[in-house]
């Protein structure tokens, strides 16, 4: 009789890589924050790094899955932690160069790495937990992990650089270069030395029969891939821009640290939501809480936008003190709770658009999902815009934009996800 493989190890490295996914790009948007004070630059500038990290995707989003077919699991993900490595090394280098072209390169690449990862993790860790329940077992304690690390990084940040002037500058923050960095090296070295199933290698012998049609075919299909690039525009942009304006002393007010952990507030809002989702994601259909997330979202984004930045309220946040992290109040513009509590929308709907526009598409499936992750390239332009809008008419005028892709996700629940497609063979 053989004994089960144990992947105890194997399993522990993609879940801090899975984190590692939110840790570096979730970094973007609070760098900008340092980058606008180093190169005094513009929110729209600020935000060009956020842009490079998700350009990457445009690029790299189907020859990703491509690359995991032909060499495998493992290799793929050694390849996403050397290219990892070198990106935030990069933006490390150009905190030295003080050079906002190299931090720009670095962001670019990291993001290459970020996507290649992002194909990688989510299946192996269904296969190293043995498919079925098991494991999306797995793949909910990597999503938790994700979130955590997500939460941590708009707080380190805001730690390290304290109140933003005219002084802050990337090398500020090199210790969260340095543990991401580490991070990557750890896990690069451990799982080069560890064995992991391979089930999906690509053998070379199966030839497939070519079709007339593919996932484009779809009309329901085409406005989820949309859809998918509006949200992640929309998740990206709420804090993102959220961070500007809080630590802006002409705007919001807060010193960085103060406005890092009110960003990070809405991250924790998002794993929150996820488990709400988790919860009840076998009772609530995924249009039901599509129509829901992004409905409740539109409000929140309106009052947001019409309610004075003057009026101000104390909301829960965990802060730094002598004794370490711990819950406290931070006297924020009513603003920022609002668009704080629209994390609790995002959390829900990465699943429900993805549900929704894949519906019926059988065999073409598979080439969907490398398109979706083609399409995140959207969490790089939509908050682009949206910083334009806030350098031209205002921070809070720039939320219509995700306001607006709020309502064209409101617009695919409801109408946009029927599959008008089925006379399609999917077989």
């Amino acid at each position: 009789m053989t004994q089960k493989k144990s992947y105890g190890l194997p399993i522990l490295m993609m879940i801090l890589l899975f984190g590692m996914i939110s840790f570096v790009t979730n970094l973007a948007a609070p760098m900008g924050v340092v980058v606008k004070s180093q190169f005094q630059a513009s929110n729209f500038l600020g935000m060009l790094g956020n842009f490079a990290n998700f350009l990457a995707y445009l690029f790299m989003g189907i020859p990703a899955g491509k690359l995991l077919e032909k060499i495998g699991y493992k290799k793929t993900a050694l390849l996403g932690i050397v290219v990892g490595f070198v990106g935030v090394g990069v933006q490390y280098m150009s905190g030295i160069a003080e050079s906002f072209l190299v931090y720009l390169l670095g962001a670019f690449i990291a993001g290459f790495s970020m996507c290649i990862l992002n194909v990688v993790v989510n299946p192996m860790l269904n296969t190293l937990g043995g498919g079925g329940k098991k494991g999306n077992q797995l793949l909910q304690v990597g999503a938790t992990f994700n979130s955590l690390m997500g939460t941590s990084v708009p707080l380190l940040v805001g730690m390290l650089v304290g109140v933003v002037t005219s002084n802050t500058s990337i090398k500020d923050v090199n210790p969260v270069m340095f543990t991401a960095m580490g991070i990557f090296a750890l896990v690069g070295i451990v799982l080069s030395f560890v064995s992991i199933p391979e089930p999906h290698l690509s053998t070379g012998e199966e030839v497939k029969e070519k079709s007339k049609y593919s996932a484009w075919s779809f009309r329901h299909f085409v406005m989820g891939a949309v859809g998918i690039g509006i949200y992640v525009g929309v998740e990206v942009g709420v804090p993102g821009t959220m961070f500007f304006f809080l630590a802006d002393a002409n705007a919001g007010g807060l010193d960085a640290a103060t406005a890092g952990t009110v960003v990070a507030t809405y991250w924790l809002l998002m794993l929150v939501g996820r488990f709400v989702g988790a919860s009840i994601g076998g009772k609530v259909s995924s249009k039901t809480m599509l129509i829901t997330a992004s409905g409740i979202g539109m409000i929140l984004a309106l009052m947001a936008i019409v309610l004075p930045i003057t009026t101000t309220v104390s909301i829960p946040v965990f802060q730094s003190t002598a004794n370490g992290i711990s819950l406290g109040l931070a006297n924020v513009p009513i603003n920022a709770m609002f668009l704080v509590l629209i994390g609790l929308c995002t959390s829900v709907m990465w699943g429900g658009i993805f549900n929704l526009a894949v519906e019926g598409l059988g065999k073409f499936t598979a080439s969907a999902s490398g398109i979706f992750m083609t399409m995140v390239v959207g969490g790089g332009i939509l908050p682009l815009v949206q910083n334009a809008v806030a350098d031209n008419m205002g921070y809070m005028v720039s939320y219509w934009v995700p306001f607006l892709g709020l309502a064209y996700l409101f617009y695919y629940s409801l109408i946009g996800s029927k599959n008008v497609n089925k006379d399609i063979p999917v077989l």
